[in-house]
């Protein structure tokens, strides 16, 4: 079924026709609803992301899908729930394409509507159909799925391989070394962070004990294609200046372009312009790092004679974690800041921290500063979207808050389900609901509440935002109402404890 939507684009008043504004959705990776001086961290200055923040709209219910990576992703480019996809969970490096190359997608709709359409940085939705060879062509991925450019990391800096991807072709790669990868067994003669520990320079925690590159042990094996791996301190300089080239050759006419960074995720590999300003270790300054890079592009964006004509959507997959497979001192020099801000939990928790992230809407002369309390998740932009520049969607998970987005509203969407490793919840208006679920109440490998528990839970989030107080006994009839709600959407067979 077809979603027939209306219009809204920016009048240039020197030009005979309507122009559609240009559209960037910058994408941080397991940033938490704390961690900007915006969301209220007072330990951590970030004065370029705080300006999408205080000169935009900042949402204080704004969420991704997941809590965890690639099933936020998968929503927000499908319009489409994840759960809803079993492949929609968080993926080896090898691991082939989980988006249809049918599918409907956000690229694809803005397409139909004449952008030029761009993916540059963190991919981690799969490559290929199964059987791929990275020294050919390598397909299906972001082309096929609506991007017209693409300039990716296959999955995550810690996953083999450690290489860039320029639509389709490992970029550098010289044909007489070629590039082997294994998920399940070395490499003869390959060290491994498991076997080597004195060849690395960063320790491993948990999960990343295999291939070493730039001394640093990841998860996965390979094997050649020296000449086309990375300098890991070098990949956010990297990224920013393939979207600044990006912008610069296509402001001519409107673009989507969806820059993908990969900080705060794990290695944390700040350029060492960056090293020991936060006074937090490597998790503080790949913040720092990251916030100046959204600085700078800006800057371009200004430059270029394009911000007063572009849409900024700025938000992350998932909130944040700390030790998430490496020693790195991001616990032992927290300090005073609080990367969950007010909210329990964090990356893989049902919890408000997981889903709940920093969401920002930026369009300057356009979007007048505000804050709202609109209820809006990432799996909305593709029904939003196609209303603001006038193009038909499928008619998914995805609901048109466009007003909300550009701040003529405060009225989100009314409920949504998240989710975190394949474990469902339900929220709506001011009330959380997380059913029972067996399993460990913490993430052996972060320390983060999962909010498993044998169980309902109940959370009136206005009078409750760390979720401590459950309500669920003490107010059956709210319970059982978000119970049915939730079970008309998501069905029945979610959980082995509920009946």
């Amino acid at each position: 079924m077809l979603l027939l939507v209306g219009s809204f684009m920016m009048i240039n008043l020197n030009a005979a026709k309507p122009v559609k504004p240009n559209i960037i959705v910058v994408y941080l990776d397991d940033l938490g609803y704390g961690d900007l001086s915006a969301y209220g961290a007072t330990e951590l200055k970030t004065p370029n992301m705080d300006v999408l923040a205080n000169d935009g709209i900042k949402f204080t219910q704004g969420y991704a899908t997941s809590a965890t990576c690639t099933p936020s992703r998968y929503g927000m480019l499908t319009g489409v729930y994840p759960w809803r996809n079993e492949k929609a969970r968080i993926l080896p490096g090898s691991a082939p394409l989980i988006i249809s190359t049918e599918q409907e997608t956000l690229p694809k709709m803005l397409k139909r509507a004449g952008y030029q359409t761009a993916v540059i940085g963190k991919w981690h939705l799969g490559l290929g159909d199964g059987n791929l060879d990275w020294n050919k062509h390598v397909a299906p991925g972001p082309n096929e799925v609506g991007f017209d450019e693409a300039y990716i990391l296959a999955a995550t800096q810690d996953r083999v391989p450690t290489v860039y991807i320029d639509n389709g072709k490992i970029d550098g790669l010289d044909p007489k070394d070629p590039i082997f990868v294994d998920y399940k067994k070395n490499f003869e003669g390959q060290p491994t962070g498991k076997d080597n520990p004195e060849l690395t320079t960063m320790k491993w925690h948990h999960g990343h004990n295999c291939s070493i590159v730039n001394g640093i042990p990841r998860m996965g094996y390979m094997k050649g294609g020296e000449a086309a791996i990375w300098t890991d301190i070098d990949m956010a300089d990297h990224f920013l200046a393939k979207v600044k080239d990006y912008v610069g050759s296509h402001k001519e006419k409107p673009f989507f372009l969806y820059y993908a960074l990969q900080q705060p995720h794990v290695p944390r590999t700040p350029h060492p312009r960056f090293v020991g300003k936060s006074g937090m270790g490597p998790r503080g300054d790949v913040i720092l790092e990251a916030d100046w890079c959204i600085g700078e592009f800006m800057k371009t964006l200004e430059k270029e004679g394009i911000l007063e004509n572009t849409l900024i959507v700025f938000s992350s997959d998932n909130g944040p974690v700390l030790n998430d497979g490496y020693y790195d001192d991001a616990i032992e020099k927290l300090g005073d800041h609080t990367p969950a801000g007010a909210l329990r939990g964090g990356k893989y928790s049902m919890f408000e921290a997981g889903p709940r992230v920093p969401f920002m809407t930026y369009w300057k002369g356009t979007i007048k500063p505000g804050v709202s309390d609109a209820m809006v998740c990432q799996v909305d932009l593709l029904a939003s979207l196609a209303k603001m520049v006038g193009a038909e969607a499928e008619n998914n998970d995805s609901e048109d808050v466009l007003s909300a987005l550009l701040g003529k509203s405060k009225k989100g969407r009314t409920n949504l389900i998240i989710e975190a490793n394949g474990k469902t919840a339900y929220r709506k208006g001011d009330w959380a609901m997380i059913p029972p679920y067996k399993g460990s109440p913490m993430s052996w490998k972060s320390g983060n509440e999962t909010a498993i528990a044998p169980e309902f839970q109940l959370y009136n989030l206005k009078e409750d935002i760390g979720q401590k107080d459950n309500l669920a006994e003490s107010n059956p009839k709210k319970l059982k109402e978000m119970t049915e709600e939730f079970e008309a959407i998501r069905g029945k067979g979610y959980s082995t404890l509920v009946k």
